[in-house]
């Protein structure tokens, strides 16, 4: 935990992006790294969680993390924490909450709310287009006998 404080404490003195680090741990061994450049990099993915677990998963050679532990300074955000599930990592312990965030200006409770909407009652438009021609390509995964599931 103390080297994901620490890489959050550089961030923002390296002027990288938010106040947030992370890291991924296998084994006792830190195998992903991860400091927030979302404004040093004009991306808005780039959280220290999702950096951290990209340079895990190239590491070492897997999109699964299911053996290890990710610890991150404040509890992840919604995008984080999905990327989280999708690596499978099954223990995340975080020093700030997402109210001690809040207080700082970065209120993650709006889309919190918005996730368990339908799709027709959340702030951003959403609406289906072209389904049929779309299905085309689930229909060719579903019969894809040599498909690597995730």
């Amino acid at each position: 935990m103390r080297a994901a404080i620490r890489l959050a404490e550089d961030g923002v003195r390296a002027g990288r992006g938010g106040p947030f680090g992370c890291v991924v741990v296998r084994r006792g061994e830190i195998v992903g790294r991860g400091i927030n450049r979302v404004t040093s990099t004009n991306d808005p993915t780039a959280h220290a969680e999702v950096t951290a677990i990209r340079e895990a998963c190239a590491k070492l050679k897997t999109f699964q993390l299911a053996d290890c532990e990710l610890y991150t300074s404040c509890e992840p955000c919604p995008m984080c924490l999905a990327a989280i599930y999708w690596a499978r990592i099954p223990v995340v312990f975080y020093g700030n909450t997402r109210r001690d965030a809040a207080a700082i200006g970065f209120d993650d409770d709006f889309i919190y709310q918005q996730m368990p909407l339908p799709p027709e009652q959340r702030a951003i438009r959403m609406q289906p287009l072209l389904r049929t021609e779309a299905q085309t390509a689930f229909r060719e995964w579903a019969a894809k006998p040599d498909k690597v599931r995730y």
